[in-house]
């Protein structure tokens, strides 16, 4: 906003400039409010020097709600609050607005509300009842537009002050423009501009709202003028050009006004300008005996700035509205508005007639990382699109989440099977064909709790138990997953208790040459015994502790107790070259993985050469870049890399040739197939035949017999481990059993 616009709004007042004034003795306090120093910092560099009506600025600062009370205390004549919404808590910034009108009784303060998190812009009625001068967010925030709102914030404190005097305007100007800001579309607030404008002056609510339209920046003109609101006998011009009204006296006023851009004032009527930020001004005439006084002409000026910030306030409020609840992406509603939509058949009683279905893709991160983030992007618009095509004339579609959509419609409608149908033609994206295997979680509204929040949630429990079938699955929640949930949540809190009290230990299973009977070396197996002595096995824990977080740590541990176990094993001359440790792709995803690790090689004194990582298919298939330059680092400090169950996730044969791996494994599955059909054994003789031909050894695990192994020996495979030559040990048994084992040998 310029200093000439400003002079439209707030008359008889001085010029401004960034520089001193040269009255210092007078300021303008301005209180920063904000837990972040840096913030305090910048917006103290982006106002420095600033003199507004003679006066300069002097800044004062808190950081906490306590501090702000304290220094509002000592400095009641504090001008403008600069308060970030979020702090101490997601509330604290209107916890303290209301401290500042109720308690402390500081009406004056004009406030601005800054934010670094549109998700948590406060309601309409939060910035009605804390009379809220401005609301910015931070990302937005340049030095241009923190100077405008701050100027523009200052002044109409001056003005309130000005104007205590006339305390009953005063308060019907905050009313007036807290009403207004309470309104939403356009409409409804021009016509309450109106109304409150026509109580202001104390007459009949007869009048019109003008508003410019289609503003030419180049000629700062409008080419055109709509009424869009009216009262009284005027309503029959509403959605009319000002050119075809027929009234001179009203053309030729609002004509006067938008060209000086002032208000005007005659013996039956006045029209009174408002600017906005956005250049779309507008202006209202008002039909009227009674002009105004000098002074009400004053408070008039003080109320046409009010409108206009609730004006500016309504379109940022609404921006920040779509924003939190349309996808820009893909162009649907986000979760906020589908759980609003869920919320309202529970309010209306329609509820036991829908259902909603949660759809997840299986394996997005694996097709973004192997194609793209654009690829990614583009398959997720195209899949929107697909449902909308499919579902959207009686159906309320959202994204959830980043691969993770929503519908809701009547379960006579959707369902599982009908998503499919709608989904398994080929997506076709950059002259490539893709078939996407999803997973979905259905809810009826009837069998959930009563608000959308629950629902959301039941059907995320039901779209788990999916998850854990295999990709491709289906699941409807009952109170079977219910419980079933329940039992997965409190299995994680005895993990995570486990864990911490030393109940998980390592266990290692001997790996063998099954020509020569030699001890290769070990693979680390991690174990969980309850206090009651219950084995619970790692197929139930593992996964948890990946989908929690808890992997990590426990992931940590368990390559700490490797290291050392094998080195007491090379200290104690005990056989064996290698140990195996399993990294998951939640560790492995960590940036801090090598050097975490290179750092426990040299505390624990483990030559590299003995160390092997065991990776799955869904960590090379990580971004390429990334997951090369890792593994080449590891392998150059001498470090052995193998990929566990290959064959049995997200394949792509060509990470084999391109990726340093030493060592691949075949899954027991494969093992397990060879002597019940006799595509399993081709498929086994392939992995063997393919890993030698790039130069990789070959490892079976899972052999329990000699038929297999005969088996596995004529394929050309040397290496396993399974139940026929040992079983997983704790380190003492193993310790002997290789002692004994030796002996024999």
């Amino acid at each position: 906003m310029s200093s000439n616009n400003d002079d439209v709004i707030f008359i008889e007042e001085p010029e401004i400039s960034f520089t001193q004034c040269e009255d210092t003795s007078l300021v303008w306090f301005v209180l920063i409010v904000d837990d972040d120093k840096d913030v305090h910092s910048a917006t103290e560099y982006a106002l420095k020097d600033l003199a507004i009506l003679g006066r300069g600025v002097r800044f004062l600062n808190a950081y906490s709600i306590n501090e702000c009370t304290t220094v509002l205390q000592d400095h009641p004549d504090v001008a403008v609050i600069l308060l970030d919404v979020v702090m101490e808590t997601q509330d604290a910034g209107l916890t303290l607005i209301d401290m500042i009108r109720r308690e402390l009784n500081l009406h004056l303060p004009r406030i601005i509300l800054r934010t670094g998190q549109p998700g948590y812009a406060p309601e309409l009625d939060a910035i009605r009842d804390y009379d809220i001068n401005d609301y910015l967010t931070k990302n937005e925030l340049t030095r241009k537009k923190l100077f405008t709102a701050v100027l523009t914030a200052i002044r109409a404190y001056d003005q309130l002050q000005r104007m205590e005097a006339s305390r009953l305007g005063l308060e019907q100007i905050v009313r007036g423009s807290s009403e207004l800001i309470a309104v939403s579309g356009l409409q409804a607030f021009a016509s309450g501009v109106i109304r409150q404008l026509a109580v202001f002056v104390n007459t009949e609510p007869e009048g019109l709202l003008c508003a410019q339209a289609d503003f030419d920046l180049d000629q700062q003109i409008s080419s055109e003028y709509l009424i869009i609101a009216a009262a009284g006998h005027y309503q029959a011009l509403v959605q009319r050009r000002l050119d075809e009204i027929t009234d001179v006296q009203i053309y030729t006023s609002f004509q006067r006004c938008f060209n000086t851009r002032e208000h005007v004032f005659e013996n039956n009527h006045l029209v009174l300008y408002f600017e906005m930020r956005n250049k779309r001004h507008f202006a209202v005439y008002i039909k009227t005996n009674k002009l105004p006084s000098v002074i009400n002409r004053d408070l008039l000026h003080a109320f046409c700035a009010n409108v206009s910030i609730c004006a500016d306030n309504i379109n940022l409020i609404n921006e920040l509205r779509e924003s939190a609840y349309v996808d820009k992406l893909v162009g649907l509603p986000k979760r906020t508005a589908f759980i609003d939509a869920i919320n309202q058949h529970f309010a209306d009683g329609t509820a036991s007639a829908f259902s909603v279905i949660l759809i997840d893709v299986d394996q997005f991160a694996e097709i973004n990382n192997a194609f793209g983030h654009q690829y990614g992007d583009q398959l997720l618009k195209s899949i929107a699109h697909r449902f909308e095509q499919g579902l959207g004339q009686e159906s309320f579609i959202a994204r959830i989440a980043g691969d993770s959509f929503g519908v809701l419609g009547k379960t006579t409608d959707i369902n599982s099977e009908r998503i499919r149908r709608i989904m398994e033609r080929p997506f076709h994206i950059d002259g490539m064909e893709h078939v996407i295997p999803f997973s979905t979680g259905t809810v009826r509204l009837r069998d959930s709790a009563v608000d959308g929040q629950s629902v959301l949630k039941d059907a995320s429990i039901a779209r788990k138990l999916a998850k854990q079938s295999g990709i491709n699955s289906d699941a409807i929640y009952n109170l079977n997953v219910s419980k079933k949930a329940k039992e997965q949540t409190h299995l994680l809190r005895e993990l995570q208790s486990a864990f911490e009290q030393g109940h998980l230990f390592p266990m290692y299973q001997p790996q063998v040459n099954m020509n020569t009977g030699q001890i290769l070396g070990f693979e680390a197996l991690m174990r969980w015994q309850t206090v009651s002595g219950e084995f619970i096995s790692p197929l139930q824990f593992i996964g948890l502790a990946e989908q929690s977080g808890l992997i990590v740590n426990m992931g940590a541990w368990m390559l700490r107790s490797a290291m050392i176990f094998m080195c007491q094993l090379k200290a104690e001359g005990l056989p064996g070259d290698k140990m195996s440790v399993n990294v998951s792709a939640v560790q492995f995803r960590r940036p801090d993985f090598l050097s975490h690790l290179c750092k426990l090689l040299d505390e624990i004194g483990l030559h590299p050469k003995y160390l092997e990582l065991e990776i799955t298919e869904s960590i090379a298939m990580m971004e390429h870049g990334n997951i090369e330059t890792t593994l080449s680092k590891l392998q150059g400090l001498g470090i052995n890399i193998a990929i566990d169950d290959f064959g049995t996730g997200f394949s792509s044969l060509s990470y084999l040739d391109r990726l340093p791996i030493n060592r691949i494994k075949i899954d027991r599955s494969f093992v397990n197939s060879m002597m019940l059909k006799k595509g399993g054994m081709r498929i086994t003789e392939l992995v063997i035949q393919l890993g030698h031909s790039l130069g990789m050894r070959i490892i079976a695990e899972g052999v329990e017999d000699e038929k297999q192994a005969r088996c596995l020996l004529n394929m050309g495979c040397q290496e396993a481990q399974g139940f026929l030559y040992a079983r997983p040990m704790v380190g003492d048994d193993l310790k002997k059993w290789l002692r004994n084992y030796s002996s024999v040998r």
